[in-house]
């Protein structure tokens, strides 16, 4: 294979895993929900992580070995793990409310919120055109939610309520990526989040059945492999080419939940989760012309 070969090939390796990411992000989601319906959110969350663990410290091992775990910022790593905590709490409880599809379009509104903040936070600088692209994804949200009339649900909330949970993750995870890797930010954060919901146990845990540990070790592994594959997919090709394909996932998500649980989103869902797309998709080109 010539050079010239290899490097279009690699684009669409990208493409590939960023798809392939999607999908299992999707799955893991859908474990987590019906898991959800079964065991309270604290069991969902420390069984999720512990299982994640099963999958992330032989890899991490392999890397670097046990200094693949160093923390350099002790205090960034305790502030990640909380925001990874609140993140993932809100999620659990939001796909225990809320069908899958609903949950993953406001998800979306994660990168809205990192831009709006990156302004009194990391002191950034953002221009009109980033902000008009901000305002239209709060407003893709605002389709969804619907806070007014009828058709407004209190639990359309929690999700956004994880959006910017993640967001402020998202946003710290900055400063703590110059002194500590990756991985050791997503060990750390992992075992903070299992920790803190194994605090819950006193509170209605349920007994596993079999089929249970079958799903929470499926989730575990899901969620590694869809981290793994959107890093590599990233790595493979420009983020302006790749990170749009991210938001198949509100496609697998739709197939997931129309099987599982008979799910189908509405239009308003539709409507305002392809305003809030648009959105992320201009930012991310935007940036990657800037750059």
């Amino acid at each position: 294979m010539s050079q010239a070969t290899a490097l279009s090939a690699a684009p669409l390796k990208g493409i590939a895993a960023m798809i392939a990411g999607a999908a299992l992000l999707s799955m893991n989601d859908a474990a987590s929900k019906h898991l959800a319906e079964v065991y309270p959110v604290g069991q969902v969350l420390c069984f999720r992580q512990a299982a994640s663990l099963l999958f992330i410290v032989p890899y991490a091992l392999h890397l670097g070995g046990w200094s693949a775990f160093r923390i350099g910022n002790w205090m960034g790593q305790g502030i990640r793990g909380l925001l990874f905590l609140a993140t993932a709490i809100f999620t659990v409880l939001s796909l225990s409310l809320l069908p899958i599809a609903t949950v993953t379009a406001i998800a979306f509104a994660s990168p809205i919120f990192v831009a709006a903040l990156s302004v009194p936070m990391l002191k950034e600088h953002v221009g009109w055109r980033r902000w008009i692209a901000v305002l239209a994804g709060f407003a893709g949200v605002l389709v969804i939610v619907r806070p007014t009339g009828a058709a407004f649900e209190w639990a359309l909330l929690v999700p956004v309520a994880a959006a910017l949970a993640n967001g402020l993750r998202d946003i710290f995870t900055r400063h703590l990526a110059r002194t500590d890797t990756s991985i050791s930010i997503l060990f750390w954060s992992t075992v903070i989040v299992a920790g803190a919901a194994a605090f819950s146990a006193p509170f209605g845990w349920q007994p596993l059945t079999g089929d249970a540990v079958l799903w929470f070790l499926v989730n575990g592994a899901v969620a590694a492999g869809a981290h793994f594959l959107m890093i590599e997919a990233l790595r493979l090709g420009e983020a302006a080419l790749i990170a749009p394909f991210r938001y198949t996932a509100l496609l697998w998500a739709t197939i997931y939940g129309y099987v599982l649980w008979g799910d189908l989103p509405g239009a308003w869902v539709l409507a305002g989760a392809a305003i809030v797309i648009a959105s992320n998709i201009y930012m991310i080109q935007r940036e990657t012309r800037r750059r």
